[in-house]
């Protein structure tokens, strides 16, 4: 019997929490027992040197294998299966049922009774609608402001108007609900369609807002073995794409398991095209070929220039130039360089920032594991939290998304299950109800 054990050895501090790996562990819809290895204990034991890594154990306690990096299941089905036939031969295989219990702990990192959302990870805004990747339910959906300002002293109110997937993770096109998503993140917008990074399928999708229905211009629905390969979207294979925005003409995309930026043609042809990184993860300013970044999660715009999050430097970056584009940062220092600091330019820190938008000449970015909102000027590159609630670290749990929209801050607090909005001067923050 194949027994699986997590071990989780937090890089930031914030992942070191019980309570946040507990909320990963439910968003992430893992049942199998995970240890917190705060103090790296295990890892160190093992030899461990970078996350992901799998140790496969025999029945009779020797370490079989040890394999590092993302890859498919399938490439160790076969040692699995190998060791299972050889201890079955034997006789030392135990293939009797384990039963780890339920968490001791309950189940407080669940939304509540009647909540519409579960871990949303994403938001876009658009005058009187909202976009929401509703992550946890494996859904996207289109709200309807029913109030004026939400940034006004009303608590805001929305109705769902549209519903696209079944609810449950799959990948197929199809209309409304009988399509079918996988944790869905990042949204964009471009005459009339709806464009959604669907994460765990590595694709692109496309919802016509017309009539509901859903394609795939990019991704096969299948993780890419090593590189992604330029060339036409239908049939490439992608790595985790995160973040979306519509820059220059074409669909601007965060490649966060291939450490780069790419591009979507909007033209018909849907060509898929590298815009930044180098594929090898660090921080490393330069040609945006040459450019090192780790883990792109988040997109945003101020039509001529492309900033983005780097979430493993706990960074914000930008794209700019025309001829010879190139990458720098405007936070962030390196790997492991991370903490909650107000400053400007290298003296700022942040912990694991995962989008921004852009407004009013300033970029408002999602301090995640900080649990906080941050504004930035990438001119002066001052970067402080908001005040208020939203700056507080108390206000809002994990939040992840953040959109712009008529002078306000819609958030996606994914920990929370919930969308608030926020006013950027005052950073009071106003839950949103969702009938």
């Amino acid at each position: 019997m194949l027994v699986v054990v997590g071990v989780h050895a937090g890089k930031f501090a914030a992942e070191r929490a019980t309570p946040r790996i507990r909320s990963a562990a439910r968003r992430l819809g893992i049942t199998h027992p995970v240890v917190n290895d705060r103090q790296f204990r295990v890892w160190r034991s093992y030899g461990v040197q970078a996350w992901p890594t799998i140790a496969i154990v025999s029945p009779d306690g020797y370490l079989v294998t040890v394999r590092a990096g993302e890859f498919a299941i399938e490439e160790i089905a076969g040692i699995i299966s190998r060791l299972a036939d050889v201890h079955r031969a034997t006789g030392d295989l135990d293939t009797s049922p384990r039963d780890f219990g339920i968490d001791p702990l309950g189940a407080g990192s669940e939304p509540p009774a009647g909540s519409a959302l579960r871990f949303p990870g994403r938001i876009l805004a658009q005058d009187d609608r909202l976009y929401i990747s509703d992550t946890g339910n494996h859904r996207v959906l289109a709200l309807r402001l029913l109030d004026g300002s939400a940034c006004a002293d009303q608590e805001p109110r929305a109705v769902i108007e549209s519903v696209w997937g079944s609810g449950d993770e799959g990948f197929g096109d199809g209309r409304g609900e009988h399509a079918r998503f996988g944790e869905p993140q990042g949204l964009a917008t471009q005459a009339g369609v709806l464009y959604v990074a669907d994460r765990t399928n590595h694709a692109i999708r496309a919802i016509r807002l017309a009539d509901g229905a859903v394609t795939t211009p990019a991704g096969t629905g299948e993780l890419a073995a090593r590189r992604i390969v330029p060339g036409p979207g239908s049939g490439t294979s992608l790595r985790s794409p995160w973040g979306l925005a519509l820059w220059r003409d074409r669909l601007a995309i965060t490649m966060a398991g291939s450490h780069q930026l790419w591009t979507l043609t909007l033209d018909g042809r849907d060509m898929l095209e590298p815009l930044a990184g180098s594929g090898a993860e660090d921080i490393t300013d330069g040609r945006a070929e040459r450019a090192l970044l780790a883990q792109p999660t988040g997109l945003a715009t101020d039509e001529e220039r492309l900033f983005f999050t780097d979430s493993e430097s706990s960074a914000v970056r930008v794209v700019g130039g025309d001829s010879a584009p190139r990458v720098d940062t405007l936070v962030g220092t390196g790997l492991f360089d991370y903490g909650d600091r107000d400053g400007t330019g290298d003296e700022a820190l942040l912990q694991h920032a995962e989008d921004l938008a852009w407004m009013d000449g300033r970029l408002y970015v999602t301090d995640t594991y900080n649990d906080k909102l941050k504004v930035l000027d990438p001119l002066s590159r001052l970067c402080r939290a908001l005040p208020g609630g939203a700056g507080s670290g108390e206000a809002l749990s994990g939040p992840a998304g953040v959109s712009a929209s008529r002078g306000c801050l819609w958030v996606a607090d994914t920990d929370a299950h919930r969308i608030v909005a926020v006013d950027p001067s005052t950073g009071a923050v106003r839950v949103l109800a969702i009938q």
